[in-house]
Formats: structure tokens, C-alpha cells, sequence
């Protein structure tokens, strides 16, 4: 595997985030390794929806701060969650095609969509280690 699962460069200072992204990388990286014939489906099944909640915490905090790029940043949550759910079942080429071009897609959109999250997090003065209620509170 050519893409490092998770490195201390990509941490993004927002622990919320930065612990879900290290979970999710490890969690598709471990999906990566399971035979078509073990539990290959379960996983991946697990995968989306841990997926569909990291995008869900995501996009609360930035309805909270009201970012400006949440329409693009959003849009690209649902065309991966698509895709995913998407797939036929039975057909493990393409579920594993879709998994092995997960982490590559991921490490893209941490170092430019999330990355750009962050910042406006820091500008909007979000506190790091409370989620999208505390912003929301504060009226962010």
C-alpha cells in the first residue's frame, strides 16, 4: 500500500476531527485486508456508517460557524456515501475497487477540504475540544 494510513502530519488540531480521520483511515485499512469470502461486507457496511457519522459530525460544525464552502464540502460527504451505497451486492470487484480508492480520496480531502474546515474553525474562534453545540451556544 502506497498511502500511509494516518501520519502526525495530517493531524488537523481539531481533536474532534483529528481522532475520527485516524479511526476512519485505520478502519479502511483494515477493511483493505479482509478476504472477499471473511467479512468483507460487514465491514464495509460498518465503514459506511461510520462514515455517514464523521460526515453528519462534520457538517453540524459547519452549520454552526456557518462556513461558506459547507454546499461543496458537503456535496463531496454525499458523493462518496453515493457511491458506497451504490454498490451491488455480490458484486466484491467493485466493493473492493470502491474501498482501495477510499484512502486515496480521503487523504485528498483531509488536506484540502477539511484542511480549509479547520482554518475557518480557528478564524470563527471554536474552541477544539467541544463539538458543533458549544459553537452553535456560543453563536458561532
Amino acid at each position: 500500500m502506497d498511502e500511509p494510513i494516518w501520519t502526525p502530519d495530517m493531524a488537523l488540531g481539531v481533536p474532534l476531527m483529528d481522532d475520527a480521520h485516524q479511526a476512519l483511515a485505520q478502519q479502511i485499512t483494515a477493511l483493505q485486508q479482509v478476504p472477499d469470502e471473511g467479512d468483507f461486507d460487514a465491514g464495509l457496511a460498518r465503514l459506511t456508517e461510520a462514515l455517514e457519522g464523521d460526515f453528519r459530525a462534520e457538517e453540524e460544525i459547519m452549520e454552526a460557524i456557518n462556513y461558506p464552502a459547507i454546499r461543496s464540502h458537503r456535496e463531496q460527504h454525499a458523493r462518496v456515501l453515493a457511491t458506497l451505497h451504490g454498490l451491488a451486492d455480490g458484486d466484491h470487484a467493485a466493493r473492493r475497487r470502491a474501498v482501495e480508492l477510499l484512502l486515496p480520496w480521503f487523504h485528498v480531502h483531509l488536506e484540502t477540504a477539511d484542511t480549509a474546515l479547520a482554518v475557518a474553525l480557528q478564524v470563527a474562534g471554536v474552541r477544539f475540544d467541544t463539538g458543533p453545540q458549544a459553537a452553535a451556544d456560543r453563536g458561532a
